[in-house]
């Protein structure tokens, strides 16, 4: 309310009387505060406060009116820390001139400062503080655009400290060694104050010199009183974590007063160190000490550092089973049917950085356990059967050079990172961060060596691992080795023995990460310097050569192609290798024809599989190469793709086949390969095939080769293999929205509009090679028209059934030509279709070839129809099976001998009359028909696929009788297919009623029987391996649609290639869970049970990887196929399932009985009640709920991986939006369980649904901001935090135990606030303070503190009045 000036009048004139008086302080403020009171003034009183400190500054400047100014204080007359803000601008400029002035406000601070309790409940809180800014203008100082009056209650609080600090510095004469060199505390009013000397004048003496001595040390420890009070100290550090600019400059000033204040070295009270240690530790954010054992060992668990516990190994808990996720990511990778947009390296980083703050390890073993992973997945891999899926090298290349990659980022990252926080804070601490990761990475590195079991080298790299070890022990032993020089296995010192440790630190010396210092490393080499040879011949290989200038000849091309550019050794490294690579690359684009295509050549050899550490170069150039610029004489309208046919095809060959696409998949280049490809296929499809080139080998080269290698290669980089019907059912999207060109398209130009703007960007661009010159504009599908429409037309034989052609349309004209050139040799009416019932005679046959000399894209329009009409011939007993594959083979160019031998090897059962009716008829086909053979479409079989699928799915032709007569059989071995079966899924503890195909005849849809006979009459070659791995995912997507169609197939494939069987029968095991979603659960639960040492004693029971993933799949033992670890079968299998939100609920169940299982196991009836009985049962009690701790955050991280992989960023966000909420509000009947444990499983649950939530988080969103899928973290967290505030406010009625929310609520928090604190600053600072008052209301203090301290500013003042409110 208004108060007259007469109030105050009177108020001047009584405290004047007091101070003529010398009246008693007490007697005075009792007067004043009866007097305002029937003023009707409220108190504390802001007006009193401006009055009392301007009557002493500095007019009054007497003791009495000091006292009576403390007496208004300790009596809540006037509002402390306004006095404070009053007396700092006026006191402590002019602190010089008045001395005892200074000491009494300092003396004040001491008394006032450091209590807040009845400032935050006084009902004017808003207006002091408020007040408090309009004196000291903290919201302009600090840049604060929020005034809450927290927030300004810290800031003030940071303002005294600092002007204390300026103020001590500029006593000692050290303020001008700042970088600002002045005080924004100390300069405002001291020009005005100074003109009243004659007024107060104080002598200099000797008396002021020494008062003023004192006073910098008492200001000194006053700052350090500040720093070491508990409460005072918390909002520093919101300070810290809010205002860092403003905190690096006064820890800049507080370092310069540790090293050169003399005041501070003569202080009885406290010494430098001890000072600096107040600042430069980090705050612990979460220091609370439970109050039940169940708080104590959750965040013992949690924060521990140790992950080589005893406990935990003796549970399946070991070491390699923190870094589980790793494992199962790095093998869901090599799954050959999954060709990724985004690049491994992206994922792994974010992967190893949740991993690396969950588990709160050093970096050391983090990067060991990367390591150890890697590792693991070679030695799986180096046995497995054999197939057509990716195999050692793609292990090798995730080892060697996407793990190095991910280290080199994130020290790259981390140097980065300091050199900012360096720029933007000179007086940062950089020389104790700098190179923290570095150091773990050489650690790891030298205590890698102790894990012999899985440095063992593949054999088909020991040579290459012995060469590295051999030149670390010449170097070791003084000896050099000249450039290029190659060390022949007489060369190499005795006993020199390789492993794959010598191959990461030379990749890791090859990308500068490490010196030959490594060298050194205890146990790095086995060979003496005695065993060393010392006459080292001078022999060199053909990169070196090449380097001086030779010209590329036939043997030094062999060279080239076979041994990696990252094998050549300049000086101590391998630093050679980029511009050797680059050297290639100018002759791939300059030099002469011939040299083209060599050069080519020999960039998509072993420098692209097994360059290790130029593997991103290399792809890079040859992607550039698949885009050569338009020359500068180019005219006409033909593309000037058309004259770089031979070096395109070259390129286009070297890197098809299945390792190189799934290397290519590692580096996130797909999406920059398919931009490439697309031209070519929309140029060489648009030509027509009048010229060919003569390569150097003597072949010709037509057009529709060149378009055939490069459309199969751009169909295996989407998801063209994907079953019709999964494009309308389940999960996945519909038809359109899928994987496509456009996706491919969209990805490509995004990730080159937003290259080189992220600091990981940058970082990784400063490495690329500066020859390289990618184009970064944007493609769109618009600009390829044929393929445009292609893909049309492919959508529309998925989702409809064919029209009728047209008579006499130039479709209508090839399909006519097509049917005569495929089945001219037999005597049938085979027409295609017209619109209407009629059938019109095809054309005569002499000239079909010609009339099929057209482009390439006019073809496979026409394909489909004259498939159909092939298909329909088939059904009505005008062309027998033998004459349909015959044609299908003739249409893509598949020699007939080939297929002659062949197709009766497949059990072909017929009477011994109509065989050699058959055979004679088949061998006058061969003669004619073999000259017409070369001109054919390969790229066809893109069509062939499309069209047999969406045939097969429609369900509308009469199944095919596999009886040997018609169709071959697979009688001869499909009952030991099906006992195959059987055996690996009972091996994984799978157990499915019936998988016999039930004595019956085998069928299969007449559509799959044709593309199955198809496939099987390929030769084994590098050609058809292009053709067979776009075929073969198509035919074991489409065979999994329909029991047993699989296991028939496997059982024709392994009569023709024995050596696959293994593979093929392991393919046919897992179309069982395609259909049956009872196996599926079961081999989920197996997952657990082994993974957990929980397994029956059929499966081991050591638990961890090892048992999750076993040794890969192959023929490890005698006698046939081995058994298949759970984890290798349902990484291979999740795809296959549609409905992956059942997965997902699945997952969630298991957890939750696994936890009871752990607990059962852990903690056995009656156990608790004998713990409180016992001297020493607490102990060991805490020893057994770490170790079930321990268990169910494994179990927490496996059920999060097997969520991550099955349904990646979308089921994360389902799972955390939709499936845990309506979990926790439906009644569990197995939590209603009896027993003296219940109350433990409850709480267990909650902690790992804690751990749940928070590993899908951050393998679906990373910890950081980084990756895209960051972008949408925000949103999904702040709906789940909402309900997590909801359900601790009471709002919602939860079914679940309490102990298990309480559980849930506090650890989620808990683990939010520890390990992803960057997640905090994306919520709602409402949601915050909801969830924070929600977890106060469940006595859980400490936590709520913790919580607001890292929403940043906006939950700042809420923080700074919970810290005073709760005293933490």
């Amino acid at each position: 309310m208004a108060v007259s000036s007469s109030v105050w009048d009177s108020v001047l004139e009584h405290t004047m009387s007091a101070q003529v008086k010398n009246s008693e302080p007490h007697l005075w403020a009792i007067q004043l505060s009866s007097s305002l009171n029937s003023a009707g003034v409220d108190l504390p009183s802001l007006e009193l406060a401006h009055l009392l400190v301007s009557h002493i500054c500095f007019d009054n400047h007497v003791p009495i009116t000091w006292k009576l100014l403390e007496k208004a204080l300790s009596l809540n007359l006037a509002p402390p820390l306004l006095v404070l803000a009053l007396l700092s601008t006026r006191v402590v400029p002019n602190r010089k001139l008045h001395p005892a002035a200074y000491r009494l406000y300092m003396e004040l601070v001491k008394r006032h400062a450091f209590s807040f309790s009845a400032l935050i409940n006084a009902q004017n809180y808003q207006m002091i503080m408020k007040s408090i800014d309009d004196v000291v203008h903290l919201s302009q100082i600090f840049g604060v655009q929020l005034c809450e009056p927290g927030i300004l209650l810290v800031e003030f609080v940071f303002s005294i400290v600092w002007q204390l600090l300026d103020a001590s510095l500029d006593d000692e004469g050290l303020l001008e060694q700042s970088l600002e060199k002045n005080s924004r505390w100390l300069s405002r009013l001291q020009d005005m104050e100074i003109d009243g000397n004659e007024n107060f004048s104080e002598k200099r003496n000797e008396h002021h010199e020494g008062l003023h001595k004192v006073n910098t040390t008492m200001a000194i420890e006053l700052i350090e009183e500040f720093l070491k009070n508990k409460v005072t100290s918390s909002m520093l550090y919101l300070a810290r974590q809010n205002m860092p600019s403003h905190w690096g400059g006064f820890i800049e000033r507080l370092q310069l007063l540790v090293v050169h204040s003399t005041a501070l070295r003569n202080s009885k009270h406290t010494t430098p160190d001890a000072f600096l240690q107040l600042t430069s530790d980090t705050h612990r954010v979460l220091s609370r000490e439970g109050k039940t054992i169940s708080h104590h060992e959750f965040h013992a668990v949690m924060f521990s550092g140790s992950l080589k516990s005893s406990v935990g190994q003796c549970h399946g808990a070991s070491h390699s089973a923190v870094w589980l996720p790793i494992d199962l990511f790095l093998e869901d990778t090599m799954d050959g049917s999954l060709v990724t947009t985004t690049s491994a390296v992206e994922n792994l980083i974010s992967l190893v950085k949740a991993l690396q703050a969950i588990n709160h390890t050093t970096w050391h073993d983090t990067f060991l356990g990367l390591w150890t992973a890697a590792l693991r997945l070679v030695q799986r891999e180096r046995n497995t059967s054999e197939g057509l899926m990716p195999r050692v090298d793609t292990s090798l290349s995730m080892l060697l050079s996407i793990t190095t990659l991910v280290v080199t980022n994130l020290i790259e990252e981390e140097e980065s990172e300091l050199i900012d926080e360096t720029q933007q804070n000179p007086a940062s601490q950089r020389k104790e961060k700098l190179g923290k990761l570095q150091k773990g990475l050489i650690t790891s590195l030298q205590l890698l060596g102790d894990y012999e079991g899985l440095l063992t080298p593949p054999q088909s790299v020991s040579s290459i691992a012995n060469q590295a070890a051999a030149k670390a022990t010449m170097f070791i032993s003084g000896l050099t080795v000249r450039n290029g020089y190659s060390m022949s296995i007489n060369d190499m010192p005795v006993n020199c023995s390789g492993n794959l440790r010598h191959l990461i630190v030379e990749a890791f010396i090859a990308r500068n990460m490490l010196d030959t210092s490594a060298y050194l490393w205890p146990g790095y080499v086995n060979a003496r310097a005695n065993q060393v040879p010392r006459g080292v011949p001078s022999q060199t290989t053909g990169w070196s050569s090449l380097m001086n200038g030779s010209p590329l000849t036939l043997s030094m091309i062999n060279i080239l192609v076979s041994t990696p550019a990252s094998r050549c050794h300049i000086g101590d490294g391998f630093d050679g290798s980029l511009p050797e690579v680059e050297k290639i690359y100018e002759i791939a684009v300059n030099g002469s024809g011939d040299e083209k295509i060599s050069a080519a050549a020999i960039l998509c050899g072993a420098s692209f599989v097994r360059g290790w550490n130029i593997q991103e170069h290399t792809i890079l150039f040859i992607i550039n190469l698949l885009l050569p610029p338009v020359p500068a004489d180019h005219s006409g309208s033909e593309s000037h793709l058309i004259n770089y046919a031979p070096l395109l095809n070259v390129l286009l060959v070297g890197i098809s086949s299945v390792d190189c696409v799934q290397i290519l998949s590692l580096h996130g280049l797909v999406p920059l390969l398919a931009g490439a490809l697309m031209p070519i296929c929309e140029a060489f499809g648009s030509a027509v095939p009048e010229v060919s080139w003569t390569l150097p080998t003597g072949e010709e080269l037509s057009c529709h080769a060149v378009f055939s290698n490069a459309f199969t290669l751009l169909l295996r980089l989407w998801r063209f293999d994907h079953s019709p019907i999964d494009h309308v059912l389940g999960d996945i999207p519909p038809v359109g929205s899928h994987l496509s060109p456009e996706y491919l398209l969209l990805v490509r130009n995004s990730l080159l509009a937003s290259f080189g703007t992220s600091t990981r960007n940058k970082l990784t661009l400063r490495r690329y090679s500066k020859i390289l010159s990618l184009s970064v504009e944007p493609i769109f599908m618009d600009s390829f028209p044929k393929l445009k429409l292609w893909y049309r037309k492919h959508l529309e034989c998925i989702a409809s059934t064919f029209s009728g052609l047209v008579h006499g349309t130039p479709v209508h004209q090839i399909v006519d030509a097509l049917l005569n050139l495929m089945f001219r040799r037999i005597n049938r009416g085979i027409q295609p279709s017209t619109s209407g019932s009629s059938l019109s005679s095809g054309p005569g046959a002499e000239d079909a070839q010609a009339r099929l000399k057209i482009p390439a894209w006019d073809i496979l329009e026409a394909t489909p129809f004259a498939l159909d009409a092939a298909l329909t011939a088939c059904a009505h007993g005008r062309l027998s099976p033998r004459e349909l594959a015959t044609g299908l083979h003739t249409l893509l160019n598949v020699s007939f001998c080939q297929f002659k031998s062949i197709w009766f090897e497949i059990s072909w059962q017929a009477c011994e009359e109509e065989v050699g009716v058959l055979r004679e008829n088949i061998e006058y086909c061969f003669a004619i028909w073999l000259k017409d053979l070369a001109d054919f479409l390969p790229a066809s079989l893109a069509t062939i696929v499309s069209y047999f699928s969406a045939e097969v799915t429609r369900g509308i032709w009469k199944p095919a009788s596999m009886n040997g007569t018609d169709w071959p059989s697979p009688a001869a071995n499909l009952s030991s297919v099906e006992q195959q079966i059987k055996k690996i899924l009972a091996a994984t503890g799978v157990d499915v009623p019936s998988l016999s195909v039930g004595g019956t005849l085998a069928t299969l849809p007449l559509p799959l029987a044709a593309l199955i006979s198809l496939t099987i009459t390929y030769k084994l070659d590098k050609m058809s391996e292009r053709f067979l791995t776009l075929i073969g995912p198509a035919v074991n997507a489409l065979a999994a649609g329909c029991w047993p169609c699989m296991p028939i197939i496997a059982a024709l494939w392994a009569q023709k290639v024995k050596r696959w069987s293994d593979h093929l029968v392991f393919s046919a095991s897992r179309t069982v869970f395609h259909h049956n979603s009872d196996a599926v659960v079961q081999l989920l639960k197996s997952c657990f049970t082994s993974t957990l040492g929980l397994s029956p004693s059929h499966i081991s029971s050591n638990g961890g990887v090892g048992a999750l993933l076993g040794h890969g799949f192959g023929p490890h033992f005698s006698g046939g196929i081995s058994p298949v670890a759970p984890g290798i079968l349902y990484l291979r299998v999740h795809r296959s399932v549609r409905d992956v939100m059942f997965m997902a609920e699945e997952i969630l169940s298991l957890l939750m009985r696994s936890v009871r299982d752990i607990a059962s196991s852990a903690l056995p009836k009656g156990a608790m009640e004998k713990l409180k009985k016992s001297k020493h049962g607490m102990r060991y009690g805490e020893v057994s709920l770490a170790a079930a701790m321990k268990r169910v955050k494994l179990a927490a991280s496996l059920g999060a991986s097997l969520v991550w992989v099955s349904g990646g960023l979308s089921l994360v966000q389902s799972l955390i939006n939709e499936t845990l909420p309506s979990w926790f509000i439906s009644v569990h009947g197995s939590e209603q369980e009896g027993g003296e444990s219940g109350g433990m499983v409850a709480m267990l649950r909650g902690y790992a649904l804690a751990y749940f939530a928070m590993f899908c988080g951050t393998f679906a969103w990373g910890v950081d901001s980084e990756s895209a899928a960051s972008k949408k973290r925000p949103k999904v967290l702040g709906t789940h935090l909402e309900y997590l505030a909801s359900a601790l406010e009471g709002k919602i009625s939860l079914g679940c135990d309490w102990a298990t929310a309480w559980a849930y609520a506090s650890g989620f928090v808990c683990l939010m606030v520890a390990c992803t604190p960057k997640w905090v600053l994306e919520v709602d600072v409402d949601v915050l303070k909801r969830v924070s008052k929600g977890l106060r209301q469940w006595n859980e203090e400490e936590l709520s503190v913790a919580l607001l301290r890292l929403g940043g500013v906006g939950t700042m003042g809420a923080a700074a009045e919970l810290i005073i409110e709760t005293g933490l």
